[in-house]
């Protein structure tokens, strides 16, 4: 039997897990009956939850070291940064709304597969899809009693048929999917070389993706290269920087090297009804 280990969380005014998850960068975790947060990454599977104001991870014995610090971004100070960003003045609200927030440091493919399928879709309608293709091609992972299932390969994905892709209700998205599995597994793109260029460069190269556009591209930078000076913009975007800033031209690069947490106080702050 797997040990099972929990970790408390130093600093947890910056660790929220509701906040984290429901800000729309990940899609792959639900609360349980006990409002609890459980989901599967790096093939790893983790309950996350918050008690008493302190966060706790429990994970396998050795997955903490392995991948749920780094995973989790733990090491970064995130009050400092806050307090960097709030020197916008319109912004003190949204990052006092959205205390608790972390940019979640995702597998590469898993944040490109999982926001070409994000495109014109809403979060409980991205989760379903993605889940079916865990279900379809992934492996299971046993976890607390309960069969989990990690996101699938992308060599996996590249050998579904058409009609299998069909059942995922994906749309025309599907295919984008197809092709950028495909195009991993032949070797033809390198998302660990793309990783290691400057976002800009690194932006241009995931645009050469069928089906990637501006939007796909800076989220799967923010959110699975760690790449925190991309700033993904959509329609609640748009609103966002109306709202705050009173533009329709907007200069991100004002943030700096971390433009794309201020995204994530924004973007969370307006799609709470917030204004």
């Amino acid at each position: 039997m797997t040990n099972i280990k929990t970790v408390s969380i130093e600093n947890s005014e910056d660790f929220s897990p509701a906040a984290i998850f429901e800000c729309g960068q990940a899609f792959r975790w639900n609360t349980d009956e006990s409002g609890k947060y459980i989901g599967v990454a790096f093939g790893a599977p983790a309950c996350v939850w918050e008690e008493d104001g302190v966060g706790y991870i429990q994970c396998r014995e050795n997955d903490y070291e392995r991948i749920w610090h780094k995973y989790f971004d733990l090491d970064r100070d995130y009050a400092k940064l806050r307090g960097e960003i709030s020197k916008e003045k319109a912004l003190v609200s949204a990052c006092e709304f959205g205390k608790g927030i972390r940019i979640l440091n995702q597998e590469p493919w898993e944040a490109l597969c999982s926001f070409i399928i994000s495109q014109c879709n809403n979060i409980p309608r991205i989760k379903g899809i993605v889940e079916k293709l865990c279900v379809m091609c992934g492996n299971t992972v046993e976890f607390l009693g309960n069969t989990y299932y990690t996101f699938p390969e992308p060599e996996l994905v590249a050998g579904l048929s058409s009609k299998e892709l069909e059942t995922l209700r994906a749309g025309y998205r599907a295919a984008y999917v197809s092709e950028a599995a495909k195009s991993i597994a032949s070797g033809k793109l390198d998302l660990s070389d793309i990783m290691s260029k400057p976002t800009e460069e690194a932006k241009r190269e995931l645009l050469k993706i069928n089906g990637v556009g501006e939007k796909v591209a800076s989220c799967t930078l923010l959110f699975g290269m760690s790449k925190l000076d991309a700033f993904p913009v959509d329609v609640w975007m748009k609103r966002a920087i109306e709202e705050f800033f009173g533009e329709k031209k907007f200069d991100y690069r004002r943030f700096g090297g971390y433009a794309g947490l201020a995204q994530q106080y924004m973007f969370h702050y307006m799609r709470n009804g917030n204004r």
